[in-house]
């Protein structure tokens, strides 16, 4: 309980820093030599959706000299993991690390054959972004046999013991910052209401998504318990709001039917809490097509591209921001830890639980960006230009 009072206080500080942060001290962690038993998507990304500026890459070092490293990411097809992945294989380049980075088109049986071949070929680490994080168990068995530490990179893999790390964005945080901004916004604590609202939330294979979930209802549900949010679906719990493969097309789909069914008498909408900008964009995607109401608040995370143009262009209200630069610099410096023997850098014991035991992790503060404050966060830190939003 704590730890959630915690993330809510933070979760209203409105003014966000100008960059992520990765806040935490420095914790004992698994031996490198024997992993310890211990956890948005977007529209297609594009060259030119892509970031075009990123941090200036530090100079080439032979800290990793003779050392390989694997970095499993699930697809090419959304524009965070071709950042994520992009970030990773420059960071641990510029450190010296052979690099081995592969992309499995969310299929799992890809992603699997390829974590095999990364232990075939002699990487001495493992960065993993599973696509389904029950579906890893017997591949990595293989690199704990071989006494290949495994990061798990953002997604935590569950139901085995092979899992050394976790680095991520504090992902419960992510959802008390969107349920937070809806509260300001509308400033619910004082308001009469009632406010209609609808949930759209991601991949149930994905254990994120369900922190992103519980973030954002731990403080609206009391809300919607006293009458003054109404869920006119009354869908709202996880099972029934998740999205596949956290798809914009199939967030789409779902809205039409909703709106279709319950706002096309001409019923405002006033809140629809997405929790990435993939199925945020399947939402605005149907209310383009399907809604002649008042414009709803529209949450969403990770900035991408699209979605940043349609929060200027007044169609989505805010997005969470996680740099990858930052998560990726992390990652790279738990590597060089891992393998010179040295305590690896965490900062929580107790969250990240994958069914075989606690995974110490790594978890950096994300930030919301919205109109007021996009360009201070996305094109001052040089994450994006100008250009790429126009």
């Amino acid at each position: 309980m704590s730890r959630k009072v915690l993330s809510v206080l933070l979760a209203t500080a409105m003014t966000a820093s100008l960059l992520v942060g990765c806040g935490g001290s420095a914790a004992p962690a698994a031996d490198a030599a024997a992993p310890a038993a211990t956890e948005e998507a977007a529209p297609a990304a594009t060259e030119e959706a892509a970031p075009a500026a990123t941090e200036e890459a530090a100079p080439a070092s032979d800290e990793g000299a003779g050392m390989k490293v694997g970095v499993a990411m699930p697809t090419k097809d959304l524009q965070r993991w071709n950042q994520d992945g992009a970030n990773m294989e420059e960071q641990l380049k510029a450190a010296g690390y052979e690099v081995d980075l592969q992309y499995a088109s969310n299929d799992v049986q890809t992603q699997v054959s390829q974590i095999e071949n990364m232990i075939n070929g002699g990487c001495n680490v493992l960065v993993i972004a599973s696509i389904d994080g029950e579906s890893l168990g017997t591949v990595l068995e293989t690199a704990k046999a071989a006494n290949i530490p495994v990061i798990a990179y953002d997604r935590l893999i569950m139901g085995t013991d092979a899992v050394s790390y976790y680095a991520t964005f504090d992902n419960y945080m992510v959802g008390t910052k969107q349920g937070q901004y809806i509260i300001d916004t509308l400033d619910l604590n004082n308001a009469a209401g009632p406010f209609t609202m609808e949930v759209t939330t991601g991949d149930p294979g994905d254990n994120n998504a369900k922190f992103f979930y519980n973030g954002a209802m731990d403080l609206l549900k009391p809300f919607i318990d006293e009458g003054k949010i109404v869920v006119k679906s009354g869908k709202y719990d996880f099972d029934s709001v998740a999205t596949q493969s956290w798809a914009t097309e199939n967030a789409q789909s779902r809205a039409e039917n909703i709106l279709s069914s319950f706002y096309a008498d001409g019923t405002d909408l006033d809140i629809w809490l997405c929790s990435n900008d993939s199925t945020a964009l399947g939402v605005e995607n149907a209310l383009a097509a399907n809604y002649k109401g008042k414009y709803p608040i529209i949450t969403g995370q990770d900035c991408d591209v699209a979605n940043v143009k349609n929060m200027i262009d007044g169609k989505q209200s805010m997005s969470i921001f996680k740099d990858t630069r930052t998560l990726a610099a992390q990652v790279v410096k738990m590597v060089g830890q891992i393998l010179k023997g040295e305590t690896v850098e965490v900062n929580d014991t107790e969250t990240y639980d994958n069914g075989k035991g606690v995974v110490p992790s790594y978890l950096c503060e994300p930030v919301f960006a919205d109109i007021n404050n996009y360009k201070e966060i996305l094109l001052d830190s040089g994450y994006y230009t100008e250009a790429d939003l126009q």
